[in-house]
């Protein structure tokens, strides 16, 4: 690891510990030419992979666009930042566990569904409208019907 301050190439590892989430390691350091210290941070490196679209086209998976789309679907609800954090943080842990170079949208549509069912309801009912594309009320209702039913299942 080459020095930030005076770019030697000489340094050496004094104190690693994992970070508070426990995907990185936390590095200090010391050069052996100049003295000074300094953090470094190593985590997995990420396998990038694209999104299949419904039209077809293809563009990079974006962690952003899942949070916002989770966001906006539990705007106003009891859910805090934290838990949406985390859901995303599952989802893109699922995805990457996938191996895969390309993902269809939809399938990670479903995954999201899946995590908001569990997270709110009304945020679940909220993202499955946008993202079924629901075309009337009879579409909307069998959905929360579908959700009462699962509701049903798991109270048995």
């Amino acid at each position: 690891m080459r020095c930030p301050f005076c770019e030697a190439q000489d340094t050496r590892v004094i104190d690693s510990r994992p970070t508070e989430d426990g995907h990185a390691i936390r590095r200090r350091r010391e050069c052996d030419k100049c003295g000074k210290r300094f953090t470094t941070y190593e985590k997995v490196e990420e396998i990038t992979f694209m999104v299949i679209k419904k039209d077809g086209s293809r563009e990079a998976f974006d962690r952003n666009k899942v949070l916002n789309g989770i966001l906006k679907a539990c705007e106003k609800r009891p859910v805090s930042m934290a838990d949406v954090e985390r859901i995303v943080d599952d989802i893109e842990r699922s995805l990457n566990n996938m191996m895969q170079k390309e993902i269809e949208s939809k399938v990670i549509g479903e995954i999201i569904m899946e995590h908001l069912k569990d997270l709110d309801e009304v945020a679940y009912v909220r993202f499955a409208s946008v993202y079924r594309q629901f075309k009337d009320v009879s579409t909307f209702v069998q959905e929360i019907e579908k959700l009462l039913g699962d509701d049903t299942k798991g109270r048995r």
